[in-house]
């Protein structure tokens, strides 16, 4: 008895120490709020907090690098490997990237506390759901992105936000409510919540029947809701609207990243191989194919740039999901490399619409004549955008590259014609994709204006997005400074089962 409480204090020690990382933004949360009861909206909690995500990040970086084999951590709950921890570190910069965005916006300074407390406890969710392989700590982990979510989501302070919040909480209610209601019956059916277990595939083995595929999509709508597929985005184009523009950009990442993280464990695990008596690569193919079109298509029709941005949030998940669909490591690696490149193309984006909301440009048409009076704003946001839809000599036409490669691969594999289907409208949406993207270049550069005034080149949104700007070029000329670390992640691994090896 002894010796099992012993061995039982020394795992969570060690499961402790191996979540140095997560322990760290908790702390972070906590010392946040102290902070702001004794010094309410002191702007030293600005730096706390890039400290925070900085040695949160260092950690993950530590763990990677020392990084031998697949750790089991907390019985079981969670699992820490080089998958989970690639995605920490996304996450980890799409927080310090906030952070600065956020660092003069005034939407904010009112509530400095409760506003970064908010977004480490996001980071965290997501850190602990990319880990996730018990179905309790799926859920525990969504609920944490996602209520805390609700909260940054009204954080303009005015009514369109508290509607914006609102919907975004209620359409959230009830996709929680129908993701549990899956998960119980998940339970169920095999008898343990660790969906990694050999356990939990015997059990599914022996009790396939019409109710487990219903409660998996019943699973997949919760994952899919996180991160605004069709069709579970309607919240979206409200939230992206009415929230603040660091808390949009932060949305389109970090949620939709750990949504993308988890959703490749649990389709790996139903999709079992290839064993399912089920075509779950037909089901998230389609998923994808609706995404791409809804998003793209809906967005030709935007005359609000963070409406737009949310529509493109939509097709982008649809391009992630083609990564997941082919089930092969190419794609999966294809799938990583491509959430790198979108974080930082979707930040250069969302800093000079914040850039110019700040100058008055609250619509697509009042960007007439920026090219001349906002030179260099204008030419970055350009290539954020040119990096969206795809176009070379961006980061963004390779990562499509490869993503539309891998799902050539996989048709080639399996033959199937959706996956064909899936790439003629990858490639057909991508082509409508440059309707909506060169829309804001079009007004900034061709539209005239009568404004003659020019601005100073030196200022700190053209030094920070010309970083990303070089970022996005230099994974365009040398693809391999990423995906040397990418390929180095073994997806037969990122479950126990041997059914889920991917040949």
């Amino acid at each position: 008895m002894k010796s099992s409480l012993s061995d039982t204090l020394d795992h969570i020690s060690f499961s402790l120490l191996s979540m140095s990382p997560e322990v760290i933004l908790a702390i972070g949360i906590l010392l946040i709020m102290v902070v702001g009861l004794v010094k309410k909206n002191d702007p030293s909690l600005i730096l706390l907090s890039l400290l925070v995500f900085s040695f949160s990040l260092l950690f993950v970086i530590e763990h990677g690098l020392d990084f031998q084999e697949p750790i089991w951590l907390f019985q079981g709950m969670l699992k820490q490997d080089t998958f989970s921890l690639y995605l920490q570190a996304l996450v980890d910069i799409a927080g310090i990237l906030t952070v600065i965005m956020s660092w003069r916006n005034r939407q904010l300074e009112n509530y400095i506390s409760e506003y970064y407390a908010l977004l480490i406890a996001v980071v965290l969710g997501a850190h602990l759901l990319v880990m996730s392989t018990n179905l309790l700590m799926v859920f525990l982990s969504l609920e944490l992105i996602s209520i805390s979510s609700y909260i940054l989501a009204g954080f303009a302070f005015n009514r369109k936000g508290a509607e914006g919040s609102l919907k975004y909480f209620l359409f959230g209610s009830v996709a929680s409510a129908v993701m549990l209601y899956g998960l119980s019956m998940f339970y169920g059916f095999t008898g343990t919540l660790d969906f990694s277990s050999p356990d939990f595939f015997n059990q599914l083995q022996n009790n396939l029947t019409p109710l487990f595929f219903i409660s998996a999509l019943m699973i997949l709508s919760g994952f899919l809701y996180k991160i605004a597929a069709a069709p579970l985005h309607f919240w979206s184009p409200d939230v992206y609207e009415s929230a603040p523009m660091p808390v949009v950009a932060f949305f389109s990442i970090v949620p939709k990243l750990a949504g993308i993280g988890v959703l490749m464990r649990f389709s790996l695990a139903i999709y079992r191989g290839g064993q399912s008596p089920y075509d779950w690569q037909s089901v998230l193919s389609a998923v994808a194919i609706l995404s791409l079109t809804v998003g793209n298509f809906s967005a030709l029709m935007q005359k609000n740039p963070k409406r737009l941005m949310a529509y493109s949030s939509i097709a982008q998940s649809g391009f992630l999901l083609v990564g997941i669909v082919a089930f092969l490591p190419q794609g999966m690696q294809a799938m990583l490399f491509y959430a790198m490149v979108y974080m930082i193309m979707n930040f250069i984006v969302f800093i000079y619409l914040q850039y110019f909301e700040k100058n008055g440009v609250a619509s697509i048409a009042d960007f007439q004549g920026a090219g001349k009076t906002f030179l260099w704003p204008s030419i970055f946001l350009l290539i954020g955008l040119v990096a969206l839809t795809g176009l070379p000599p961006t980061a963004g036409f390779t990562a499509k590259l490869f993503i539309f490669t891998s799902l050539w691969e996989s048709y080639q594999v399996t033959g199937k014609n959706l996956l064909l289907w899936l790439l003629i409208f990858g490639l057909l949406n991508t082509v409508v994709s440059l309707f909506y993207y060169l829309r804001i270049p079009y007004y900034a550069f061709v539209k005239s204006s009568e404004s003659t005034v020019k601005t100073n080149i030196l200022t700190f949104e053209n030094l920070f997005g010309l970083i990303l700007v070089l970022l996005v070029l230099l994974f365009f000329f040398s693809p391999g400074l990423l995906m040397g670390w990418i390929n180095k992640i073994t997806f037969a691994v990122v479950i126990r089962c041997p059914l889920s090896v991917i040949a």
